[in-house]
C-alpha cells in the first residue's frame, strides 16, 4: 500500500530543505542559502512512532512572480499540495509574517487538507514571541521549530502522524521490489521530458534552459500490468572543468552520478541531432564500470530527416561510438510526441531480467568446451593458456570466475572472444558480464 505523503510548501529560504534533510536522516535536498536552490519536488521515505509516511519537499512559492522558472516552481508546489495527504507550511520566524505568506495560506485553505503551521528558525527562547503574529494567518496554533539546531522536531513529527490517513491492515511482503531506473544524460537531452511522459503527469519541471533540474528526483510508477518502478530523474552531467566552480551545480553532479549507483537499470539519453559526444562516452563509461543494465534512448527523433534505412544506420552509429557498450538495446524516441516511447519500459524489463540470469555451471562449461575447440586459447612465451572450467558467483551484474593455469596468458581478446560465445548462447543483452580469472594448480585437476 502507498505510504501517506506529506508536503512542505512555504516562500523560498525559510528552511524547507532543512527540515527535509534532518527528518529524512541524510542529506537529500540540496542546501544553499539562495531563495530557489529546491526547484523539483524531493521525496524521502520518513518514519516516525511506528508510522511510515513520504515527505516532499518543494521549491518556493512566489505567487506574484513572472520569472518563468519561479513559475515552474510555484506550479510543483501546486501538484505537491494536490497529492499530499498532510501539508506542512513553512514560514520564517526570524522575518516575521510577510504578504506572500498569507497568499500561500489562502491557497492552502482552498486545498481543504490538514495544515500544520510551522515557524522555522525559532533558535532562541527570545524569539518565541514571533510566534504569535502568525495566528492572523488562520490556519490554527502555530509549531515553532529551529530545523538547523533540531529543537521542536519531535514535537512536529509526532503532530504529523496524528493527522495522517488510517491505514488498511495489509500484507505487503509479497509486493514486488521496484526496479529502480536512472534516467541519465547531458543537460538539455530531455530526461525530464521523458520522465512526464512515462508517468504520465506533470512530475518534474521541463525547460529548454539547461540545469533546470538539480536534484536527483525519484517518483514510483506502476503500469497497467502492476509492476513498480522507481523513476530517478537526475541533472545533466556536464563536463568537470565547466563545472568545477559552481558548488551548487557540483553537488547537482555528484547526485546524478550516485543515482547510476544505486539504480538497477539506467537509461542513458543521447540527442539525435548531436549524436554520440565526448561526454555522452563518458557518462556511459560511468554506466558500463558500476555494472548496470542500460537502454541507449535517442531522443528528439522527431527532429531528425529521415529516409530509407536511417534508424539503422543511426543505430550503427551510435553502437560504433560506444564499442564497450555493445550489449545495450538502443531505442528511438520522442519524449515531445511519445513517438515509441512504450518501448523504454518494455527494453529496461528485458535488462533487468537479462542482468539477474544465473547459468549452471554444466551448460556454462559446454559452451567454454566448445569455444575453446573453435578457438584456441592463446600462447605467450611458449606457453598455452588452459582453462580448467568456468563457474557464475554473482549476478547483477553476471560475474563468472574462470580457473586457469596462469591468468597472465589469459588476453583480452580472447576474453572478449569468450564474452561473445556465452552472450550467444545465453543472451545477457543489455547488461555488462564482468571475468575473474583465478589461478589453479594443474596437479589439483
Amino acid at each position: 500500500m502507498a505510504k501517506p505523503l506529506v508536503a512542505i510548501v512555504g516562500r523560498p529560504n525559510v528552511g524547507k530543505s532543512t527540515f527535509f534533510n534532518k527528518a529524512s536522516g541524510r542529506r537529500i535536498s540540496i542546501i544553499e542559502d539562495t531563495p530557489g536552490v529546491t526547484r523539483d519536488r524531493v521525496y524521502a521515505d520518513v518514519e516516525w512512532a511506528g508510522k511510515a509516511f513520504t515527505l516532499i519537499d518543494t521549491g518556493g512559492i512566489d505567487p506574484k512572480t513572472d520569472d518563468v522558472l519561479l513559475k515552474q516552481m510555484r506550479r510543483q508546489a501546486e501538484i505537491a499540495i494536490e497529492t499530499a495527504d498532510v501539508i506542512l507550511f513553512f514560514c520564517d520566524g526570524r522575518e516575521g509574517q510577510t504578504a506572500d505568506d498569507l497568499d500561500v495560506a489562502n491557497m492552502l485553505r482552498r486545498s481543504k487538507k490538514p495544515v500544520l503551521l510551522v515557524i522555522n528558525k525559532i533558535d532562541v527562547r527570545a524569539q518565541s514571541d514571533n510566534v504569535y503574529d502568525f495566528y492572523t494567518l488562520g490556519l490554527g496554533d502555530p509549531i515553532a521549530i529551529s530545523s538547523v539546531n533540531m529543537l521542536g522536531l519531535g514535537d512536529l513529527l509526532d503532530e504529523i502522524v496524528k493527522l495522517l490517513p488510517k491505514s488498511d491492515d495489509g500484507d505487503d511482503e509479497n509486493e514486488q521490489e521496484p526496479i529502480q531506473v536512472a534516467l541519465v544524460g547531458r543537460p538539455n537531452v530531455g530526461k525530464s521530458s521523458l520522465t512526464n511522459k512515462l508517468l504520465g503527469q506533470e512530475r518534474t519541471m521541463v525547460s529548454d534552459i539547461p540545469g533546470t533540474t538539480r536534484d536527483a528526483i525519484d517518483t514510483m510508477l506502476v503500469s497497467a500490468n502492476g509492476k513498480r518502478y522507481n523513476i530517478i530523474d537526475t541533472a545533466g552531467i556536464r563536463r568537470k572543468r565547466a563545472v568545477e566552480d559552481e558548488s551548487l551545480e557540483k553537488y547537482s553532479v555528484l547526485r546524478s552520478i550516485a543515482a547510476i549507483g544505486r539504480c538497477d537499470v539506467a537509461l542513458i539519453l543521447v540527442d539525435a541531432a548531436d549524436g554520440v559526444t565526448e561526454q555522452d562516452t563518458k557518462i556511459a563509461g560511468m554506466v558500463h564500470e558500476e555494472g548496470k543494465a542500460a537502454v541507449i534512448v535517442v531522443n528528439k527523433w522527431d527532429s531528425i530527416d529521415k529516409d530509407t534505412g536511417t534508424m539503422e544506420k543511426k543505430r550503427r552509429e551510435v553502437l560504433e561510438a560506444l564499442k564497450f557498450m555493445d550489449y545495450a538495446p538502443v531505442v528511438f524516441i520522442s519524449a515531445l510526441t511519445g513517438q515509441r516511447v512504450d518501448q523504454v519500459l518494455k527494453c529496461v524489463d528485458d535488462c533487468y531480467e537479462q542482468s539477474r540470469k544465473h547459468v549452471s555451471m554444466g551448460a556454462l562449461n559446454d559452451v567454454l568446451q566448445d569455444a575453446q575447440a573453435q578457438l584456441q586459447p592463446p600462447v605467450m612465451g611458449g606457453r598455452r593458456l588452459k582453462i580448467f572450467y568456468m563457474t557464475q558467483v554473482a549476478v547483477a551484474p553476471p560475474t563468472f570466475v574462470m580457473f586457469v593455469n596462469d591468468g597472465t596468458l589469459m588476453h583480452f581478446a580472447y576474453q572478449r572472444f569468450l564474452e561473445n560465445q556465452i552472450r550467444k548462447a545465453f543472451g545477457f543483452a543489455g547488461t555488462p558480464v564482468r571475468f575473474i580469472i583465478r589461478n589453479k594448480d594443474e596437479k589439483d585437476e
